[in-house]
């Protein structure tokens, strides 16, 4: 995680955000908590037979604009201040792109790497077992993060459905298709991405056609934005997973990077290209780089270093306040992490009211609807960074901040 906590980090950009709007203090202190916080034991009865007890975390920040919305992280370093940074992050990203939801998030500390799948199954449902007072389609609706999937979705809302009596497919979002989920689900984090670097381009006098990208992650996100961006013409240079990364002046092919990662689990060792580490990537001079691993990776210590012309932040939280400070006095462009993957939510959403209708679109429409809200919220948030002369992640908190604010102060105290 480094060295900065991921809480501090939260509220860091909270306090800048609330200086500058000159937000009332007691709004400030309220959007400062975390509404709900649950804390549970896992036990889980593993393969040979014995008995291993996990922690697991299920965070609501705030639903003063709607239910909880936010993923559930696998990971052996899930701490409880990374969940609630995360549920506040996930409230700012639902305003930004303004759909009716609040922050939520959620982990278990494992390491899914060493687990069996009916182990990832048995602790699965017994964590959904221990959080299903607190989730719901109208309450919290949780979805995939780094390590889970569709799959372990499918469980989550098994599991509640069993305790309901009946089906309920909206508990969750990102579930496979069969069950409920939504057409373009999986691409939409990335898809996302790529409609805001698109929109970044034009504002700043940028070809896409030939631009260069170096992609740090090859998640989900990472490996369908590296897709997505080389059919729009755009050069991929430079990818890495937690392994390494690799470069080639000519180019990547997505599709060959994919099917080699898929047979070798990484893309290290790929044909004719030069070996880089994570750090190495993040400072190739190219026009578009795209942060899609884990938070803190552009820092005070390399942001000076940081070639790239537009920063799309795929990942949550890769760059701290003090690199966002240097990024911006060097002209680097950063499309914040709560309007650029914004996608993913976006279209969870999508799905969620499709299941509450029991109604459901095709690809084309839900792509059509996407690219209209991401590009609706990039326009609100340049016009405040152009008006109020701020970087973009100032501008969209500013945006994502007044709208919470907003609801809040409408609302009132209860009671």
């Amino acid at each position: 995680m480094g060295k900065l906590n991921p809480w501090q980090m939260a509220l860091e950009q909270l306090d800048i955000v609330a200086k500058k709007m000159k937000l009332d203090p007691g709004i400030h202190q309220k959007l400062a908590h975390c509404k709900r916080i649950l804390i549970v034991s896992i036990p889980v009865k593993m393969d040979d037979g014995s008995i291993k007890v996990f922690e697991g975390y299920r965070v609501q920040h705030n639903v003063d604009r709607g239910p909880a919305k936010g993923g559930i992280r696998y990971h052996p370093e899930v701490t409880l201040d990374e969940v609630k940074a995360l549920a506040m992050w996930m409230t700012w990203k639902c305003a930004v792109v303004g759909i009716p939801y609040g922050g939520g998030k959620g982990g278990v500390v494992c390491d899914p790497k060493k687990m069996s799948l009916g182990e990832l199954e048995r602790m699965t449902r017994r964590f959904t077992s221990e959080i299903s007072i607190i989730i719901g389609p109208e309450k919290d609706i949780p979805a995939p993060d780094v390590y889970t999937n569709p799959q372990i979705m499918g469980w989550i809302m098994d599991t509640y459905s069993m305790g309901a009596g009946y089906s309920v497919p909206g508990v969750v979002t990102g579930k496979p298709l069969e069950i409920g989920g939504s057409e373009g689900r999986k691409e939409a984090t990335a898809r996302g991405v790529v409609f805001v670097v698109e929109d970044a381009c034009k504002h700043l006098g940028i070809n896409i056609k030939g631009a260069t990208v170096a992609i740090q992650g090859y998640g989900n996100a990472g490996s369908i934005a590296h897709k997505l961006i080389e059919e729009l013409g755009a050069k991929v240079v430079a990818v890495s997973d937690s392994k390494g990364g690799i470069y080639s002046e000519k180019g990547l092919s997505a599709s060959a990077v994919n099917e080699y990662k898929a047979r070798n689990k990484s893309v290290l060792g790929f044909p004719a290209t030069k070996e880089i580490s994570n750090a190495e990537l993040l400072e190739l001079p190219v026009d578009i780089l795209i942060p899609a691993a884990l938070e803190n990776q552009i820092t005070r210590d390399n942001a000076r270093r940081v070639k790239a012309k537009i920063v799309a932040e795929a990942a949550n939280g890769p760059t701290t306040p003090e690199a966002d400070e240097i990024l911006y006095e060097n002209n680097v462009f950063v499309i914040p992490d709560i309007l650029c993957n914004a996608g993913g939510v976006t279209v969870s959403y999508f799905e969620w009211v499709q299941d509450l209708q029991a109604h459901f679109w095709d690809e084309k429409d839900i792509n059509e609807k996407l690219r209209q809200v991401m590009s609706k919220s990039f326009k609100s948030v340049l016009d405040i960074y152009k008006k109020e002369k701020v970087n973009m992640r100032l501008a969209a908190y500013m945006l994502a901040v007044g709208r919470v604010a907003r609801a809040v102060e409408i609302r009132g105290i209860y009671p």
